[in-house]
C-alpha cells in the first residue's frame, strides 16, 4: 500500500500524488519535470501533454490536444460543472442542462461578463474548448481559497467553487480592463474545485511576497489570487513630438499569485 508520508507533492497545485504517478491526478502537471522558472521569478504553466487524465470529484478530464486545447470531461452522477455556452464543444445527448441562476446581470451586462452561465450534470460526456490557440490554466482549487479572473477567460468550473463578480475600484479601472470594472471570482468552501481557465499564447505565473508590487499591462492581466491588490495607473511618456504621451498600467501589489498571458485577443 502506498504510504502518505512518501507521496509526491506536484510542484504546481501542491497536491499529493501516488509515488509511481507520473503525472498530477488533479491538474495534469508532468511530475518529473521540474518548474520552469525566469530569472526574474515567472514561472511557465506547466505543458500539459495530450490525452493528460484530471480527477476531481467522482469525474475526470482529459485534456485533449496542444494547439487548440479541448477539456472532455467525463461526468459522475451527482458531479456537475458550469461554463459560459459558447466554450461548450459536444456533449453527450443525456447530459443535463439548464441555466445557472446569476446575481446582478444589469451590472454584468455594463460590464461586458457574460450574462448567461450553463451547467450540466452527470452522468455523460461532454467537451469544451475557447475555439482559439493557447493554454488550458488546470486550477485545482483547495479550500478556502480565492481567485479573480478577466472577463471570457474562464472555461468550466465544477460545481464545488462558488461564482460572482469583484468590482475594480476606481474610474480609471473601466480604461484598464475590456471588461469594465469587473473581475470573475471563485471562491471554494470545505470542498476542493477544479477551475480551467484559457490564454492566449503561453501562461505564466509569480508569487508577489507582502507589499511586493509589480505593473503589468492590462491586455497580459489573466488571472491573480483575491489577496493580490490591483491599483490601476496611468504613465506618461515625455520627449519629441510625442511629449505627454500616456498609457495605462495595472499595478499589482502581493502577497499572492499572478498569472499573465503572452498574447491578447480583445473578444469579439
Amino acid at each position: 500500500m502506498d504510504n502518505p508520508q512518501q507521496r509526491i507533492v506536484c510542484q504546481w497545485c501542491k497536491s499529493q500524488n501516488r509515488t509511481d504517478a507520473l503525472t498530477c491526478r488533479a491538474c495534469g502537471a508532468p511530475l518529473d519535470v521540474r518548474d520552469m522558472v525566469s530569472a526574474s521569478g515567472w514561472k511557465e504553466t506547466p505543458k500539459i501533454k495530450d490525452m493528460t487524465m484530471i480527477h476531481f470529484g467522482k469525474s475526470t478530464c482529459q485534456v485533449d490536444g496542444e494547439v487548440v486545447p479541448v477539456a472532455e470531461m467525463d461526468l459522475a452522477e451527482g458531479d456537475s460543472v458550469y461554463f459560459e455556452h459558447h466554450t461548450l464543444l459536444w456533449a453527450d445527448e443525456y447530459v443535463n442542462m439548464g441555466v445557472l441562476p446569476l446575481k446582478g446581470m444589469v451590472k454584468r451586462m455594463i460590464a461586458g461578463m457574460p450574462v448567461i452561465v450553463t451547467f450540466a450534470e452527470g452522468p455523460g460526456r461532454i467537451a469544451f474548448s475557447r475555439d482559439d490557440v493557447g493554454e488550458l490554466v488546470i486550477l485545482p482549487l483547495h479550500p478556502g481559497m480565492e481567485i479573480d479572473v478577466r472577463e471570457h477567460a474562464f472555461v468550466v468550473a465544477s460545481h464545488h467553487i462558488d461564482y460572482s463578480y469583484v468590482r475594480l475600484q476606481g474610474l480609471s479601472s473601466i480604461r484598464y480592463a475590456t471588461g469594465g470594472m469587473y473581475l470573475d471570482r471563485f471562491v471554494t468552501g470545505n470542498t476542493r474545485g477544479l477551475l480551467i481557465l484559457h490564454g492566449y499564447g503561453n501562461v505564466f505565473e509569480k508569487t508577489l511576497g507582502p507589499e511586493e508590487s509589480i505593473l503589468i499591462e492590462p491586455g497580459a492581466f489573466l488571472y491573480k489570487d483575491s489577496s493580490v491588490e490591483v491599483e490601476p495607473i496611468v504613465r506618461y511618456l515625455r520627449g519629441g513630438f510625442f511629449n505627454n504621451t500616456s498609457f495605462y498600467l495595472a499595478r499589482m501589489y502581493g502577497p499572492g499569485r499572478v498569472g499573465i498571458q503572452s498574447m491578447y485577443v480583445h473578444p469579439g
